[in-house]
């Protein structure tokens, strides 16, 4: 027996018991019901401008089938969708829900979201910098090195961005976006160094770090109203911390973006530093009611994140980590693909991103799957459910999310939690 099967079954008597122990996802009482909050980092971004919005303004696109069916299935009544282009008016988010949410698939009932919040993404929008010190600042949208020297990567802009749907009302009038939000603003800014000077954090010139954004895409504090409360959804996509070099440039920004979200939540001192888009200072109103959401593109023991990065939000004394949302799927499949997954450390039950490394046809590689995206509600919020979706090898809905590669839907799987909002 392996030592990842030990702890396999180790973690499966704790969830047996976690289970035991709180209702079943949907069986609250009437008068306060639970909601579902949800991130799914879907992979319907595109290669070229207006892609995405040509093919989901037709039905009949299969991976957009499959993302559809995965939501409708999971029926999530906030969900965070990273990777997802940004077009202006809701433009493809209306799309999305007329061709495909609101179609039914395969026997999963149609699904409604009548408030929908998109913004701009940092994402290929040019720097005007060379950003990756290859000795040239590439200014055309869609040129070779374009993405290393935008302020988020991206071949063009808003590439990869993300989307907020809910079923419940957002206040619109409330929501504040940080896009533009420097990273040298942040006290302790772990800024990159080149190693091959003396100086310290060099790696951007003074006159990069005048205008270098924090964010990779944005991060946004969208307030949903539940009955008779506001949740703040505060949702993100950091960026992958890799594709770089000794100095860490990704990594770095990487441990920076999911600080700010750990900053945002705690009162005071610590998070007078933080300005939105409209110039308004501070974080979140003490006592305000959260849900951390999305690819924070890093694993609590596993990859290649700095460590420590996510314990940012999964070790902060407001953050409700009493669940883990799990699969069967994970470790059916951590089995199944296991050049770098029998090295883990992480219990593969909370694996949320299907990064392939195995030589059994078909071939792929990647550092092994790992849990990468997080649903994280304040400590006063009940978590009486939770769950990624992930089928195993022999659930009828593996259809969904494949076998291997390429995948049908998207290589993160959607994760999901159910929450008591007090009224």
């Amino acid at each position: 027996m392996t030592r990842r099967l030990v702890r396999r079954l180790a973690s499966l008597s704790v969830l047996a018991l976690l289970i035991g122990a709180i209702p079943a996802a949907g069986a609250a009482a009437a008068d306060e019901p639970p909601v579902r909050f949800a991130t799914f980092n879907a992979s319907l971004n595109r290669n070229a401008p207006g892609q995405a919005l040509a093919q989901l303004s037709v039905p009949g696109n299969a991976q957009a089938d499959a993302v559809a069916e995965i939501i409708q299935r999971v029926r999530p009544d906030v969900l965070l969708i990273n990777e997802f282009d940004y077009e202006p008016a809701n433009a493809l988010a209306g799309a999305f829900q007329q061709n495909y949410l609101s179609v039914g698939h395969n026997g999963a009932a149609p699904i409604e979201y009548p408030y929908v919040f998109v913004a701009p993404s940092n994402t290929g929008i040019s720097s005007g910098f060379d950003l990756n010190n290859n000795g040239v600042a590439v200014t055309t949208v869609g040129a070779p090195g374009y993405g290393d020297d935008s302020f988020g990567f991206g071949q063009f802009p808003g590439q990869y961005g993300m989307a907020v749907f809910s079923r419940f009302p957002i206040r619109y009038e409330q929501v504040r976006t940080f896009q533009h939000f420097l990273w040298k603003d942040m006290p302790g800014a772990r800024l990159p160094d080149d190693p091959s000077t003396p100086a310290p954090a060099d790696w951007y010139s003074p006159q990069e770090l005048a205008v270098l954004r924090l964010s990779s895409k944005s991060h946004w504090d969208v307030p949903i109203e539940v009955g008779r409360k506001t949740v703040h959804f505060l949702v993100s996509h950091p960026t992958p911390p890799v594709f770089d070099g000794p100095e860490d440039r990704n990594g770095t920004r990487n441990f920076d973006e999911i600080r700010f979200w750990a900053d945002y939540i705690t009162p005071g001192r610590t998070s007078r530093y933080i300005y939105d888009d409209e110039g308004v200072r501070g974080g979140l109103r003490p006592g305000g009611l959260f849900v951390v959401a999305g690819d924070q593109n890093s694993d609590p023991l596993d990859g290649d994140s700095i460590r420590g990065s996510i314990q940012q939000l999964l070790d902060h004394p407001l953050v409700n980590t009493k669940v883990t949302p799990s699969s069967e799927g994970g470790p059916y499949w951590a089995e199944v693909q296991d050049a770098l997954n029998d090295t883990h450390r992480s219990d593969p039950a909370y694996d949320t991103a299907d990064f392939c490394d195995t030589a059994v046809p078909p071939p792929c590689s990647g550092p092994g799957n790992l849990r990468a995206d997080y649903v994280l509600p304040r400590k006063n919020l009940r978590i009486v459910g939770a769950g990624v979706f992930w089928p195993d090898g022999g659930d009828p809905l593996r259809y969904l999310t494949g076998t291997g590669f390429p995948v049908p839907s998207s290589d993160h799987r959607l994760v999901w939690v159910d929450l008591r909002v007090p009224g």
